[in-house]
């Protein structure tokens, strides 16, 4: 029951991140792309000014605007022996900071591995440095409690890029 209740609330998070919900900068930035159709050139240029790193590139007649993102890899922590109410609230509060991720803006996707391995899940940070990344990722209870450690790498994806 725990578990079914666990993937329910993992699911709900899931459709949760895939919001295009940004950081007030990347919203305005959108808002204007939309009302002008300003080119990828020219929505590299702002979002460059406003911190984030950016490039295009051109393939045939599509030219792609790519934006680096920072990917956070969930592993497995040092302090693992929490008993089951701790736990149950540990887990609680995890949800809710991953939940506070994706509505500000900040994680673009956030989900569990279904393996045993160290890594445990993955949260795709939308933030102009990795120190940003770093340092919202470790606010998570999980992180603090010592059950979960980060590792955060540098990631490089064409902007609005869809899971299919």
């Amino acid at each position: 029951m725990v578990n079914c209740i666990r993937f329910l609330m993992i699911l709900s998070l899931i459709f949760i991140s895939c919001k295009e919900d940004k950081s007030t900068s990347v919203k305005e930035i959108k808002e204007t792309t939309n009302e002008k159709n300003i080119s990828a050139e020219e929505m590299s240029k702002q979002l460059q000014e406003d911190g984030f790193k950016t490039f295009t590139y051109k393939e045939g007649d599509t030219t792609y605007l790519m934006q680096q993102y920072y990917m956070v890899f969930l592993k497995a922590g040092p302090n693992r022996d929490q008993d089951s109410l701790s736990l149950a609230k540990l887990q609680q509060q995890h949800m809710a900071h991953l939940e506070r991720m994706a509505v500000e803006g900040y994680a673009s996707l956030i989900g569990p591995f279904e393996d045993s391995s160290d890594v445990k899940g993955i949260a795709v940070y939308n933030t102009r440095t990795l120190k940003e990344a770093d340092s919202l990722a470790n606010l998570d209870p999980m992180v603090k409690a010592g059950r979960l450690i980060i590792e955060v790498h540098p990631w490089w994806t064409a902007k609005g890029n869809k899971l299919n």
